[in-house]
């Protein structure tokens, strides 16, 4: 494991802090996913290649990462309060489905997504479905430490008898006395004792589609008990980084740590990261304003304000010109300019590829000197709070010297064999290892998508006609090449690309 300290800001504290792990070489990491009730957009995108450059920059000095994103199926109700439907049973409402018919769809069409993205699956991707019971212990934990209250087959967490023995608000900065002096009147705030006292059990009314069976009756779970429960479960009542957009800070990260620490009794993460957000054209992203794109508008080009599609890559290159703790705002100029510099990177690359080895010895170890210095600058600024936008610039420096060799300015024997084959290496594994950015032609991500469903088509029809030879020989042939088929209900077949 690399020697290299890494120093992470951490949001809780406001500054900079020496990363320690609780458990040397492993290291927690928890990342709030999706809600599950529509076409993934930038908002999802950020979220998971930041943590996704992560979660690789750690793997790569060595560190054994357990890296959780949960998935949310349930329980998020309209407008992040404790009022409204569940937007997933609303959005089955309207299209006259299943609300896990909508949370399997649209769960699919985000691993897309990020597949097209080239992010890392995570170690564990749990539902907040598959796991109510927990949700129910949890919640029953809560009540028992004096933390929580039930009314009318309800469970609502007390934040004013928690503020008396710990600090809510210290996470996003809000003080109670004016959180609860600008409380909006809900309907669900007559049965609350206090107007920021939030849900984490709530009475299924009668037209409610998702339901279970509770100490307190009939019921589902608030939005923010889900994370408690699956960071506890798979990490540890306390684990290492917890990560999520800065929108998320309050409430739900900080209704999560007073719901771990009343259940618990300590407090359950050590460094707080939070990604910035997105806006277009200087504008927040928003339905109401019109500039709101899917990533399947980004990739194809189909939206009003796109001047072109991008691939993938670009779109994934461009966020990491940005730190992730600064705003990013798409704009097509933005997004052209970033093709420009990540094809720079990746022709680079294809330069390295072409030139052969030598046996001589430096002789220009000022050049040497310079390659070093660029990459322990670039390591530097990724343990620097993962800096990608420093670590992108020391690359277009090497890339230039790379541009160098190709048009016969420098010659490849100016180098030592093991400063030349270091080039190589160190390069491919900071372009492709740690930035994610693959050689991939624009639409190749998406070109993988539809055979895919060619091939699951063509294996349903063997295995209709009772060809299982067939059927077999399509499965373990993709399985050679790390491509996972899983069969599931309804005569349904999802794939994974495993790694």
């Amino acid at each position: 494991m690399s020697e290299k300290e890494i120093h992470i800001y951490n949001t809780l504290s406001g500054k900079k802090e020496l990363f320690k792990p609780l458990n040397l070489p492993n290291v927690g990491l928890y990342v709030c996913g999706p809600t599950v009730y529509g076409d993934p957009h930038l908002g999802h995108a950020r979220p998971a290649v930041c943590f996704d450059v992560v979660f690789r920059f750690l793997n790569y000095l060595g560190y054994k990462v357990r890296y959780v994103r949960n998935i949310t199926d349930v329980g998020h109700l309209e407008n992040d309060a404790d009022d409204g439907e569940d937007k997933i049973a609303k959005k089955a409402r309207t299209e006259q489905l299943e609300p896990m018919e909508v949370a399997k769809y649209y769960t699919d069409r985000y691993h897309q997504a990020m597949r097209a993205l080239n992010t890392l699956n995570p170690s564990i991707e749990p539902t907040a479905s598959g796991h109510i019971i927990e949700q129910i212990e949890m919640t029953q934990s809560i009540l028992d430490a004096g933390f929580a209250y039930e009314v009318n087959g309800s469970v609502y967490f007390d934040v004013i008898k928690y503020n008396e023995s710990h600090n809510y608000g210290k996470l996003s900065g809000r003080k109670l006395d004016e959180l609860l002096e600008g409380s909006r009147v809900l309907s669900s705030q007559e049965e609350k004792k206090n107007p920021q006292d939030f849900a984490l059990w709530k009475k299924a009314e009668p037209k409610h589609i998702m339901r279970w069976n509770s100490p307190w009756g009939e019921g589902f779970p608030g939005w923010h008990i889900e994370c408690s429960v699956m960071s506890t479960k798979y990490l540890g009542e306390t684990f290492d980084i917890h990560g999520g957009g800065m929108d998320l800070k309050f409430p739900h990260h900080e209704c999560e740590i007073a719901q771990s620490v009343g259940a618990c009794g300590n407090e359950p993460v050590r460094y707080w990261m939070h990604n910035n957000m997105i806006t277009v054209n200087g504008q927040k992203m928003g339905k109401s304003l019109g500039n709101f794109i899917t990533l399947e508008s980004f990739f194809t080009g189909e939206h009003k304000l796109l001047e072109q599609q991008y691939s993938p890559m670009t779109i994934r290159f461009f966020m990491l010109q940005t730190h992730y703790r600064s705003t990013i705002d798409f704009s097509n100029h933005g997004l052209q300019s970033a093709q420009k510099g990540m094809e720079k990177l990746l022709n680079a690359l294809s330069v390295l590829a072409e030139l052969g080895s030598n046996e001589s010895t430096d002789k220009d170890k000022e050049l040497s000197e310079k390659i070093n210095a660029l990459f322990d600058q670039a390591m530097d600024s990724m343990c620097d709070d993962f800096n990608t936008p420093q670590l992108v610039a020391r690359l277009f420096e090497l890339s230039a010297i790379i541009n160098s060799f190709y048009h016969g300015k420098i010659k490849t024997t100016e180098l030592s064999n093991e400063s030349l084959e270091k080039l190589k290496s160190k390069y491919r594994e900071l372009v492709v290892g740690v930035l994610g950015i693959e050689e991939l032609n624009n639409d190749d991500s998406l070109k993988l998508n539809d055979v895919m469903e060619l091939v699951i088509d063509i294996r349903k029809d063997a295995r209709s006609q009772k060809n299982f030879e067939i059927s077999d020989k399509i499965r373990d042939r993709l399985s050679k090449i790390k491509i996972q088929l899983k069969d599931e209900k309804d005569d349904k077949t999802s794939w994974t690309i495993t790694r």
